[in-house]
């Protein structure tokens, strides 16, 4: 779709981006599904989806447009309204919404063109979303590197500089140099950014880069040998920026620290964290062994302890020293979970594993182990646990 297709309908979007509103002639009225119908138009402001974009939303003389797609070189608007042929009606897209994404789309245009003259890069994958924005690049970049793409992202919104879109013919063509992830040789549309990109797309772009406004790489991970980048621009930026600042006055109010003090305060916090929880898990583990100390084997001479969510090392331990007490049983170790209970059996002499099996099929449990040591969960009450067990 990047290049021009022959469609019965005029298309508006590639004549003046930031048409809104339109009048139109019904050249063609199809049911599609119950309460659905596809919509041709003599011609139409709304961008059907295509290159990695969707299709904009509105609404024509009142019923709502779900989606725009290019059907056999037609440009059809899926609504949920049919209107005669030859008819007159009035197209209005959502602005707001259309501004977003061309914002978005110029922005990556910028981002890939610098991407491109600085390291080679190439750009093999897009997806301009509901609020999300991704690029993928074919080249891994450095965290360095992410920061001065970024930086001189920016310094080309600043700059202010005109963004416009043509279809050069075949001559100017053939010697233009521009990016495309498409074999193209003719009817193609060269959107161009003086000075910092030119590139074969069939998206509506704003018309200068200062209407961008911000370009923020908000995320970038390593994917399939080169790079995937999540960007926001314009007022998706802006929103981002808005929720992670009220995030962290959040946060530093809480702590009683001024923002810029954030990083420190969590970092104190962590540390204090740290700290509550080794000390806890110090008093757990006193708790445990003054337990076992206290604890009377049952007649088959076996300690069972019945606890409350418990960390998992913890129950290993007490189960391995309460083996210890009783040498000649089992120590079993029961920590509460939402379903039943998590467990650990230790025994210095007795087999577990077959026990295990048996215990397993008869509390709906799961779990395995060796002779010496299983663990696993069980779907049973206490009572029923105990029962087992005597």
């Amino acid at each position: 779709m990047i290049g021009k297709s022959q469609t019965a309908t005029h298309k508006l979007y590639e004549i003046d981006s930031e048409c809104y509103a339109f009048d139109a002639r019904v050249i063609a009225c199809e049911p599609v599904d119950e309460g659905r119908y596809a919509i041709e138009l003599d011609r139409t402001a709304f961008f059907p989806e295509g290159g990695g974009q969707y299709a904009d939303p509105g609404t024509i003389s009142g019923a709502v447009v779900y989606d725009v797609q290019i059907v056999d070189d037609r440009i059809v608007h899926i609504t949920d309204a049919a209107f005669a042929v030859g008819s007159t009606v009035q197209g209005i897209l959502d602005a707001e919404e259309r501004f977003a994404r061309m914002q978005n789309h110029s922005g990556e245009h910028i981002l890939c063109g610098i991407a491109h003259a600085k390291w080679g890069a190439e750009n093999v994958g897009f997806h301009l979303g509901d609020r999300e924005m991704t690029m993928d690049l074919d080249i891994p970049l450095t965290e360095e590197q992410l920061c001065e793409l970024e930086l001189a992202a920016n310094r080309a919104v600043f700059a202010n500089t005109e963004i416009h879109a043509d279809y050069p013919g075949a001559n100017t063509l053939a010697s233009l140099p521009y990016r495309s992830k498409l074999d193209l040789a003719e009817n193609v549309r060269i959107v161009t950014i003086e000075g910092v990109d030119a590139c074969a797309c069939c998206a509506p772009h704003v018309k200068r880069t200062g209407e961008i406004g911000l370009i923020k790489i908000v995320s970038a991970i390593h994917h399939k040998g080169g790079m995937r980048l999540w960007v926001l621009c314009g007022g998706w930026a802006l929103a981002d920026y808005t929720k992670k600042h009220e995030d962290i006055l959040t946060i530093t109010r809480r702590q009683s620290v001024k923002p810029w003090q954030a990083v420190e305060a969590m970092d104190k916090l962590t540390d204090d964290l740290l700290m509550i929880r080794a000390a806890l898990s110090a008093a757990k583990r006193e708790l445990c062994a003054v337990k076992l100390a206290a604890a009377t084997p049952d007649e088959q001479g076996n300690l069972l302890f019945f606890e409350g969510d418990m960390d998992a090392n913890i129950q290993r331990g007490m189960a391995d020293g309460g083996a210890d007490r009783v040498p000649d049983g089992i120590c079993a170790v029961f920590s509460s979970t939402e379903s039943g209970y998590r467990y650990v059996c230790v025994s210095r002499s007795k087999p577990l594993r077959a026990l295990g099996k048996d215990m397993n099929a008869q509390l709906s449990g799961r779990g395995g182990g060796s002779d010496a040591m299983i663990q696993g969960t069980l779907g049973a009450t206490k009572e029923q646990i105990e029962a087992f067990f005597a």
